[in-house]
């Protein structure tokens, strides 16, 4: 059985945990640690059972935590080498990885992490390099794809053969045009190398899932730009639009930024 969480989602924060009777890891850790050891407690998770921690991108909502867990668990962290080049030279990663527990991965190249085949996959993104990771346990298939600017083929096939996917909804294209922003940052999100909408995410599941997807995470939503229930009902209504139906065909859930989710047991 392959447990399923999420500790945050968003700018504030992103940090995923999986875990089996005898193994876990992390993707990401954006969160305190404070936060973090507090939500471990409350779901009766021992962190010392989290053997491994995937890192998509180098951007701090993703690494804050990740030198100090680390080295306090004396965990090994995975990523690309241009993603651990970015987290050395990242201010906000205060305490720097040891390197004996700094390991390295390559993208389309599948490995063995303990109980987990892991293999991490280009996502288009303005970080020093950013992937998503398809993570396989007994013939269970978990897809994460966040900070996503576009959509690539391999991307495509990677939803396709997914039975759970955490995908991106960052933000609504009204809404962010209407809001706050400076016109550059506005740029900056809705580029090839910034953040995927609600419509590019539905249109992206709508057209590349397959009948052996189950569940369907939005994840990274913008606190400014977006609203979960907006989220929601834009790919709904984009999957509707293809005879798909939530609630019936696949379950469609938004993760929070700033709290934990509920406990998914995937199978």
């Amino acid at each position: 059985m392959l447990k399923f969480i999420s500790f945050g989602s968003g700018s504030s924060g992103n940090c995923y945990y999986l875990g089996t009777a005898t193994d876990g890891l992390f993707v990401d850790i954006g969160v305190g640690l404070r936060t973090l050891k507090k939500y471990a407690r409350d779901y009766g998770i021992s962190l010392n059972s989290v053997q491994r921690i995937l890192i998509t991108h180098d951007h701090a909502d993703h690494i804050k935590s990740v030198g100090a867990f680390s080295h306090d668990y004396n965990v090994p962290v995975y990523a690309t080498e241009k993603v651990h080049a970015g987290i050395e030279i990242n201010y906000c990663v205060q305490r720097k990885l040891l390197k004996e527990l700094k390991l390295f991965l390559e993208p389309r190249t599948t490995v063995r992490l303990g109980d987990f085949l892991v293999t991490p996959f280009l996502v288009p993104h303005d970080a020093n390099e950013n992937v998503g990771y398809k993570i396989e346990v007994e013939g269970v298939v978990f897809v994460i794809i966040t900070d996503a600017g576009s959509v690539t083929e391999e991307m495509k096939g990677f939803i396709g053969e997914a039975n759970y996917l955490v995908i991106e909804a960052n933000h609504d294209v009204e809404m962010l045009q209407d809001g706050p922003y400076p016109q550059y940052l506005k740029e900056r999100i809705i580029s090839p190398n910034g953040h995927l909408s609600n419509k590019e995410c539905g249109q992206v599941l709508a057209e590349n899932m397959t009948e052996r997807l189950k569940h369907v995470w939005l994840c990274h939503l913008s606190e400014e730009n977006n609203h979960p229930e907006l989220a929601r009902k834009t790919v709904d209504a984009i999957l509707r639009s293809y005879g798909i139906i939530p609630g019936k065909d696949i379950q469609l859930e938004v993760l929070k930024r700033k709290m934990p989710s509920e406990v998914y047991e995937l199978e």
